[in-house]
């Protein structure tokens, strides 16, 4: 068979670049011996989900611990499941989390020297080498409808058979020069398929970069490369763009495992060094006492928009994510509370060979304690990043006056103070947290311990003699001043010798105007919460909480 003829028939391009061009076209990348080339590779659908994060965190993780480079590719071979504006969907949901690519699609870099960096841009390289394997006699037209590879499949299930082209079933492999041509003048279409060299009777060992020796059979499947619309297959532009792109490490979640055999043989027959491999473990989370790996379907915080709108601390989520990836991460964070993660030498032989257990209740508690870390200023941008994506119209008016939340955060975050609240984990939580200052927001529900004659007079009486300009000290003392005259003692320790002489005490007096002001029993420092609020709005609370 002339199979140079056969090549130019099938791929009948005359503008292709011979295959070996390619290596002066994208020369090795300039990076120090030792450095990572690696990359997220996602197919444009528009979910983004939190094995993506977990994926593109140890990915960057180990190209800029090593001085490599991180960059994206858009696998979009399958145009069917292409989403109009997913591109730029993974860049903002990766920003939010810190993580930023070096190059590649849609990314503005000097490095931008590999692309392009969308796979159905990259058709003529790819077609470049089909027409080689072609013309070496490493692949072959196949012409099967749907209904006959249905037909195999079928027969194979039923024979309790390994499904798939190969052997016997892989009936235009050996198609003679004359019937090719006949089909091909009939107008017929066709795929290119591998023809593999492998047998499954033999078995190799593989080094995995996480999970360490595997053993491996090798592929006998004459898997499809180039689909009849002359675009690549997923394995094949895969081993190209990984080559041409300079990768040197390939992380992706342990589904791929099975696909392992295929691209280490399309890594052989192209002539290619594969890059290292390392294979994650899945996600897996507790339910009714048993582990099951995170489910789209099941599982609302899979999707990473489910950070995003309940408002979790970015930085909390990638720390705790760290912690799943590296096992002595946690212990470093601990010996180094203040330090940024990125100084953590992170290892792909430290990631867990076995299903990593994500716990949801963890990750709020790393949540509360960044959160509790941030300045007024930093908690100011936080809060106010959620409530321009998420919040109510309300709370967008509200965080207009920056200056005055800033106030209102020092308050209720104990910022500056000697003991900053470590109960908050979402933004979502700290906005509402702060309603009460607000006047359109502020829904109280004025529900006291005592009659009405004593908190009417509690009331009016404070309201009568308060000035904002007063400090606590002088404050509280005109609340003392107040105390006796509905039967308060006004002095804690009267109250606590005598308790059976009095209603109350001067704290009991203190609840009626903090239920007054903030609707509710519980607050922070309610003399500073009435300076925050002005004499005004202050005095109009006491006054329209009277019963």
């Amino acid at each position: 068979m002339d199979l140079k003829k056969l090549a130019k028939a099938l791929i009948p391009d005359d503008d292709l670049l011979k295959p070996e061009e390619y290596e002066d076209i994208f020369p090795l990348r300039g990076v120090e011996k030792g450095a990572e080339v690696t990359r997220l590779a996602p197919s444009p659908t528009g979910f983004i989900h939190l094995g993506n994060l977990y994926s593109a965190l140890a990915d960057e993780r180990c190209a800029h611990t090593t001085g490599g480079v991180f960059y994206l590719r858009i696998e979009d071979t399958d145009e069917k499941r292409k989403v109009e504006g997913a591109v730029e969907s993974v860049i903002r949901s990766l920003n939010y989390f810190g993580i930023k690519f070096d190059e590649g699609a849609e990314i503005e870099s000097p490095l931008n020297k590999y692309g392009p960096y969308y796979q159905r841009q990259r058709a003529k390289i790819y077609r470049a080498f089909v027409k080689k394997l072609l013309e070496e006699g490493l692949a072959y037209p196949c012409f099967c409808t749907a209904e006959e590879l249905d037909e195999v499949r079928a027969k194979q299930t039923e024979n309790k058979q390994t499904t798939g082209y190969y052997g016997a079933y892989a009936k235009c492999r050996n198609l003679s020069e004359e019937e090719i041509y006949k089909k091909l003048n009939a107008g017929l279409p066709f795929v290119i398929r591998l023809k593999s060299q492998g047998s499954i009777e033999n078995k190799f060992t593989f080094r995995d970069a996480i999970k360490g020796d595997i053993t491996v059979t090798e592929n006998d499947q004459d898997v499809v490369i180039l689909k009849s619309d002359g675009i690549p297959t997923y394995h094949f532009a895969h081993a190209i763009d990984d080559h041409f792109m300079r990768t040197t490490l390939v992380i992706r979640g342990e589904e791929w495992l099975s696909s392992l055999p295929v691209h280490l043989e399309l890594h052989k027959v192209l002539g290619f060094k594969p890059p290292r491999y390392a294979h994650t473990s899945s996600l897996m989370k507790m339910d009714g006492g048993t582990k099951r790996k995170l489910s789209k379907r099941k599982d609302p915080e899979l999707s990473l928009d489910y950070y995003r709108k309940a408002g979790y601390e970015p930085t909390a989520v990638v720390k705790y994510l760290m912690t799943v990836l590296n096992s002595n991460f946690e212990e470093w964070s601990l010996k180094n509370p203040d330090a940024d993660y990125r100084e953590f030498k992170f290892k792909i032989d430290k990631m867990g060979k076995s299903g990593a257990l994500f716990d949801l209740e963890k990750l709020c508690d790393v949540s509360k304690t960044e959160i509790s870390k941030l300045s007024a200023e930093e908690c100011y941008e936080f809060l106010n990043g959620w409530v321009r994506e998420f919040g109510t119209e309300s709370d967008r008016a509200h965080f207009k006056d920056k200056d005055y939340i800033i106030k209102i955060l020092n308050l209720i975050m104990g910022i500056g103070g000697k003991k900053r609240r470590k109960d908050i984990e979402r933004a979502e939580q700290g906005v509402r947290l702060i309603d009460y200052f607000f006047d359109d927001t502020f829904a109280p529900e004025y529900e006291y311990r005592f009659d009405k004659a004593t908190v009417n007079t509690v009331l009016e009486a404070f309201a009568k003699v308060y000035d904002p300009a007063d400090d606590n000290q002088a404050w509280f003392a005109k609340l003392k001043g107040v105390a006796p005259l509905v039967g308060f003692a006004a002095e804690t320790s009267e109250y606590k010798a005598n308790p059976e002489k009095f209603k109350g005490n001067v704290s009991d007096a203190a609840e009626i105007l903090r239920i007054a002001v903030t609707g509710s029993p519980n607050s922070p420092d309610l003399c500073t919460i009435m300076g925050i609020l002005g004499k005004e709005r202050s005095l109009k609370r006491l006054l329209s909480a009277k019963l």
